[in-house]
């Protein structure tokens, strides 16, 4: 086995970082047989799935992800990609991995910062899909923060298995799997504007879902009541649910050049009732 590291980071999502594992893997005398095993959070599974999909035109791909984000969401569903200047993920594949092997005990290595930011992904799946799932966790948040045996297992499995009825009626995102993108409009822009410094890519989801959520209550699409169960679940959660003074200008700039939009228009998700 031949290990390459990469720095921690939404800024090491580059074609360079892509590069330099092109380079190890030729260096390490790789043929098309060979695995690259994504051993990380979802930085690292974007990365080296790209990495997978490209070399010598795809080589197998198994994804062992350590972060509750990377567990519940990335590293299902066979999107890979890496950043541009221009837009996150905005050079990329659809490449599915072979197997993806999850043991929650990694999680227990993690600061309590990017468990809470991978809870969004988690609450996005009872908003956009689950509504009993939802109040499961409005019972057991607690619980599955602080790590239950007994809780975060069944979390964990029951997010896989909405990611996975979701890309399995649409793996390329023409329909249904649009619904995965709740908050990620916002979110992304957030990233974007900020350098990928100040937020987790959880927090950024938290905001765009809360944004989501004002604009829904706007349109009468949903009411104000889910709207403010969805709130208090992130607020308990530890998370961020608006903005601080950003230009906004900027802002909607970054999100006209969201990959999402069809034609000039772009497309929000946005919720009709919990689940």
């Amino acid at each position: 086995a031949s290990v390459a590291l990469v720095p921690d980071g939404e800024n090491y999502k580059t074609l360079e970082s892509a590069e330099r594992l092109y380079d190890a893997a030729l260096e390490a005398g790789l043929d098309r047989c060979s695995p690259v095993l994504a051993l990380g959070g979802g930085v690292i599974g974007d990365l080296a799935g790209f990495v997978a999909a490209t070399y010598q035109r795809g080589v197998p791909l198994v994804q062992l992800p350590t972060t509750l984000l990377a567990q519940v969401d990335s590293s299902v569903g066979g999107k890979v990609a890496v950043n541009h200047p221009a837009g996150k993920n905005m050079i990329g594949a659809f490449y599915q991995p072979a197997l993806v092997l999850i043991d929650p005990e990694t999680l227990g290595t993690l600061p309590a910062r990017e468990l809470i930011a991978g809870m969004a992904e988690v609450i996005k799946y009872g908003v956009i899909w689950d509504r009993e799932f939802f109040e499961y966790l409005e019972a057991y948040l607690p619980q599955a923060l602080s790590l239950e045996p007994t809780i975060i297992p069944q979390v964990i499995e029951q997010c896989c298995i909405i990611k996975a009825l979701i890309v399995g009626q649409d793996e390329r995102e023409q329909g249904v799997r649009t619904l995965l993108n709740l908050g990620h409009t916002l979110g992304h822009a957030l990233e974007s504007i900020t350098d990928y410094k100040k937020y987790r890519h959880g927090e950024a989801v938290a905001v765009g879902m809360a944004a989501a959520g004002y604009l829904a209550e706007e349109l009468g699409w949903w009411s104000a009541s889910d709207c403010e169960r969805m709130r208090q679940l992130l607020r308990r959660t530890g998370l961020p649910y608006s903005i601080p003074g950003f230009d906004i200008s900027k802002l909607m700039e970054l999100i006209a050049h969201d990959k999402k939009l069809l034609g000039n228009n772009v497309r929000w998700v946005l919720p009709r009732e919990l689940g």
